[in-house]
């Protein structure tokens, strides 16, 4: 059942350009999603003429939903929350406190211009966050995100414990990735998330396998595997309130 994408060589995407790494920020209150996607196109478009160096903004957003390109009306169960239709890839799934968002704004151009790789990197990046916290994350062919396995809720019980939905722009991408570190999960029963209703496929989070993790360690794992799977990062910027 492992996706074979996890075998793509990674090392390409190191950073092409000299000098001037990669940004990395961090908010340290919750971002409305308006303001998020508004921030990401511009410093997309920044990036994609050169004006800007890439990006990768960590935050949460208050409680609400998004529905993808892939997105159905009828996997909404329950209006709990605001509820935006986004441009990234994907369907429906839940936001909100204790999800640490990771919006990632690469040039692929100059990196590698291959959609199916960049996903593979996100994918790749995510495993080896969780493998700090001593956590099995795996790829599916047939279900999009990071998954864990559950035998302990029964034969084949498989949770999602991060999501991926990205767009690309002039070959720059944004949006990016989400990781459940404490969200409170009975908001993902109001939707069918990601389009998954498999009563064998659950959501969980670190907390929920016995993990009080906190945000802040989870950021270092990120910025750690990022270098490792994606190239060079600015050091010690300070975290800036987007």
């Amino acid at each position: 059942m492992v996706n074979d994408r996890q075998s793509l060589d990674l090392t390409t995407f190191a950073q092409a350009q000299g000098g001037g790494g990669v940004e990395w920020r961090i908010s340290a209150e919750p971002v409305p999603y308006p303001e998020a996607v508004a921030a990401m196109e511009a410093r997309a478009a920044e990036i994609a003429e050169r004006k800007a160096t890439e990006l990768v903004w960590l935050l949460e957003h208050p409680p609400l939903y998004t529905s993808g390109t892939s997105g159905r009306e009828d996997d909404l169960l329950e209006p709990r929350f605001p509820l935006f239709t986004t441009g990234r890839g994907g369907q429906l799934t839940y936001h909100g406190p204790g999800q640490r968002v990771a919006y990632v704004m690469l040039d692929l151009k100059r990196r590698r211009p291959d959609v199916r790789a960049y996903v593979a990197g996100l994918e790749e990046w995510i495993i080896r966050t969780l493998d700090a916290f001593n956590v099995r994350g795996e790829r599916r062919e047939d279900r999009v995100g990071v998954w864990v396995r559950r035998p302990d809720k029964g034969v084949g019980h498989e949770d999602k414990i991060a999501a991926i939905g990205v767009r690309l722009r002039r070959w720059v991408s944004f949006h990016g990735i989400a990781i459940n570190v404490e969200p409170e999960l009975s908001h993902f029963s109001a939707i069918v998330p990601c389009g998954v209703a498999d009563p064998r496929y659950g959501v969980t989070s670190l907390v929920d396998l016995g993990l009080p993790v906190a945000m802040e360690d989870v950021d270092i794992a990120l910025r750690r595997a990022f270098q490792e799977v994606f190239g060079t990062t600015m050091a010690d910027l300070p975290a800036a309130t987007a």
